[in-house]
């Protein structure tokens, strides 16, 4: 399978995503989001969401990762199974796995923590013909404005 071009800010936020650091692969995302006019745009907003969604389950936020977990679903549903490269059976899969203590969990929003080795990973088939790496200085976090 031929490797394809991405938009790099796609990607970008994909490797955010995949580091964990979920609040800038939600900036990034929402940076393409907003100006993107095509057929994805719910797409990107469901990564946006998705990404929200883990931020909060990190930070103990459980409300917030439940009702973000089903909207971030919502927006991605339609793209199934596959789209921009992301297997979506297999992501929805993970999500589920990773969040299914927060899923099942009743309105009193226990103190629940996340498992790191249940959180999903972000892996494009075909591969990115223009793989985007983060910087020193993005890594440790001082692009921010």
């Amino acid at each position: 399978m031929s490797a394809i071009d991405y938009h790099p800010l796609y990607l970008k936020g994909i490797a955010y995503f995949n580091i964990c650091d979920f609040y800038e692969a939600h900036e990034v995302w929402e940076e393409l989001w907003a100006d993107y006019q095509g057929p994805s745009r719910k797409f990107y907003q469901g990564l946006i969401q998705t990404a929200v969604g883990l931020h909060h389950f990190g930070n103990g936020n459980i409300r917030g990762a439940k009702k973000l977990y089903y909207g971030g679903r919502s927006y991605l549903e339609s793209f199934r199974p596959h789209h921009e490269g992301l297997d979506l059976e297999r992501f929805f899969g993970q999500l589920e796995d990773c969040f299914r203590e927060v899923i099942d969990t009743d309105d009193t929003f226990p103190a629940i923590e996340i498992d790191a080795d249940k959180i999903p990973e972000i892996h494009l088939t075909p591969p990115a013909a223009n793989p985007v790496e983060l910087t020193a200085e993005e890594l440790a976090g001082e692009d921010d404005e």
